[in-house]
């Protein structure tokens, strides 16, 4: 029988495994070791007992202590970060888009970040515009950072391993609504490579592209749509910069459709780019517009119905296969 675990413990697992691999891997942020609650998902639960204080509670300043890890970054310390929700990496964005991100070029290479910004969002709990936001498309618009985004407990697991071992800063974001839904368990010490996304399903008719929250509810349309004869190609793209363009290429030239869904807001998205670069290069072998899905133009609301108003739905995703097959 395959072992179950959620993706609350497979970031866990990833962390403890690193930490014994590696004794440079350190880990910072706001009531992340044991005496504080092991923060505040409980992922670092038992870790600051087991490594003492390489597992360290940090003051509620994201700017300092993300400034902190850029400096042990550069010494050769391999810091892994929490903040709390991904909005607040607005208070450290000069640290991470001035200093992260261009050391290594202006250095000429010879200075090189190797450090992990974790952080968690999404809508559907009611916790306000200011708290809910998947701000991914700020650092896929910044170069000198790879931005990793699971949808499982065992892609969570690997991408975040390679995400410690990689020589270059990494914004590793987490779905809070999929902490806890089960998935196959990882293989530890398995890392899953960064910037290569993962096709779950084969299929001939159109090719759905999503990551983090959507990829729970791409397979349910896809699974319902398969009722009407209608065969679905799945693609992960688990890392959103750099894309694997080769994959979503080849997978869209086989089916002429693509359908790309994410939970943050349409304008300027991750979908605008995947779209552009499928047109661009397939263009006369596309055989419908590619179709775009996803949350409102918005601020998330906090009152619940227009809070699951500004969030696309299933009949949304299954609508847009639907125009791309007209």
């Amino acid at each position: 029988m395959t072992t179950q675990i959620n993706t609350v413990q497979a970031l866990n697992w990833a962390l403890d495994d690193a930490m014994a691999a590696d004794e440079n891997v350190v880990l910072f942020g706001e009531e992340i070791a044991d005496p504080e609650g092991g923060g505040i998902m409980k992922i670092s639960s038992g870790l600051s007992t087991k490594y003492g204080t390489r597992v360290r509670s940090t003051p509620i300043s994201e700017m300092g202590f993300t400034g902190a890890a850029v400096g042990a970054a550069i010494v050769g310390i391999r810091p892994v970060i929490e903040i709390m929700l991904m909005n607040f990496v607005a208070v450290c964005m000069d640290q991470i888009t001035n200093h992260a991100a261009k050391l290594r070029f202006m250095s000429g290479g010879q200075t090189h970040v190797p450090m992990v910004i974790r952080t968690m969002t999404g809508s559907g709990f009611q916790t306000g515009g200011q708290h809910s936001d998947f701000l991914e498309a700020w650092f896929c618009h910044t170069p000198g950072i790879k931005v990793v985004m699971p949808s499982n407990p065992a892609d969570a697991y690997g991408l975040l391993r390679a995400a410690i071992n990689d020589e270059d800063p990494v914004i590793f974001v987490e779905h809070l609504a999929s902490y806890w839904s089960p998935g196959v368990a990882p293989e530890r010490g398995k890392s899953v490579p960064l910037g290569k996304a993962n096709v779950v399903k084969q299929g001939k008719d159109v090719t759905l592209i999503g990551y983090s929250r959507s990829m729970l509810d791409i397979p349910v349309v896809a699974a319902k749509l398969a009722k009407d004869g209608i065969d679905c190609e799945i693609i992960d793209l688990r890392t959103v910069s750099p894309l694997d363009t080769e994959t979503i290429l080849t997978s869209v030239k086989k089916t002429g459709r693509a359908v790309i869904v994410h939970e943050a807001v349409k304008s300027f998205g991750v979908g605008a780019e995947v779209s552009s670069r499928i047109h661009e290069s397939l263009f006369r072998e596309l055989k419908a517009p590619v179709q775009r899905v996803a949350s409102q133009d918005s601020p998330v609301p906090f009152a619940k119905q227009l809070e699951a108003a500004f969030l696309y739905s299933h009949d949304d995703i299954e609508q847009a296969v639907r125009r791309t097959l007209r």
